[in-house]
């Protein structure tokens, strides 16, 4: 695309270049951590594609400190704030529940679990691999607007399906008004779909399954972008490795 150099916020342009989230952008420059053109930025800073944008030392290191765990979140968890009696995922984050089979070498800190969010969601009532991250810059590498990452689900599944149903489960559905981006569904197994989606709508597999007829009867994150849940148990969790990447 064409540089549109148009004035924007300094922020939103940090962002845009993946050096960190807004909130990350708006704390960076609060410091003095942020420089353009050579000249420290300052809070509300308009700039255009041209500017060069540098972050120093300082927010550099404090990007290395970021922690981002993986979780198999177990039934009856939300996965942000505790909500109507439910508990929240992040409870689970305690070294009592680290899985025996992290070799990430990073030492739990209770200092690790302030400020993770969920980078993509699961339903109360699903199962599986659940991204709580510090780090902005994979929270929207995953789940914001411009995100081409995959997500893979294992979907138990009851009612019956042909193949008219199965293509429009790839491909023809739409949700709340908006045409769904093309899918990968497959049977598994006799009662089991496999999901690959490169969105995340609200409870988007189960109101797609609705869509042609079937109801979902559990349902499981296995991966998201390059990063697979594997043998990482229930309730468990571990950190993701320097040389994991989404």
């Amino acid at each position: 695309m064409e540089p549109t150099n148009e004035p924007m916020r300094l922020s939103k342009r940090m962002a845009q270049l993946g050096l960190c989230s807004r909130r990350e952008a708006d704390s960076y420059i609060e410091q003095g951590w942020v420089k353009v053109n050579g000249q420290t930025a300052v809070l509300g800073q308009k700039v255009t594609e041209n500017d060069r944008i540098d972050l120093n030392k300082q927010a550099h290191e404090q990007q290395a400190n970021r922690v981002t765990i993986l979780l198999n979140k177990p039934v009856g968890y939300v996965s942000a704030q505790a909500e109507k009696g439910y508990k929240a995922a992040a409870e689970l984050i305690t070294a009592e529940n680290q899985w025996e089979g992290d070799d990430s070498r990073i030492t739990f800190s209770e200092k690790h679990k302030f400020g993770l969010a969920p980078a993509g969601r699961l339903d109360i009532d699903s199962v599986g691999l659940l991204v709580l991250t510090q780090d902005g810059r994979i929270a929207k590498q995953l789940i914001g607007e411009s995100s081409n990452s995959e997500k893979e689900y294992l979907v138990r599944v009851r009612g019956k399906l042909d193949d008219k149903g199965l293509a429009l489960l790839n491909h023809g559905l739409s949700l709340d008004g908006e045409k769904l981006r093309p899918a990968k569904v497959e049977w598994q197994n006799e009662d089991q779909l496999r999901f690959i989606l490169k969105q995340g709508k609200k409870r988007q597999i189960r109101r797609m399954c609705e869509l042609v007829g079937l109801r979902v009867v559990g349902l499981k994150r296995i991966r998201m972008g390059k990063v697979k849940l594997g043998k990482l148990p229930p309730s468990k969790w571990r950190y993701l490795k320097a040389n994991e990447s989404f």
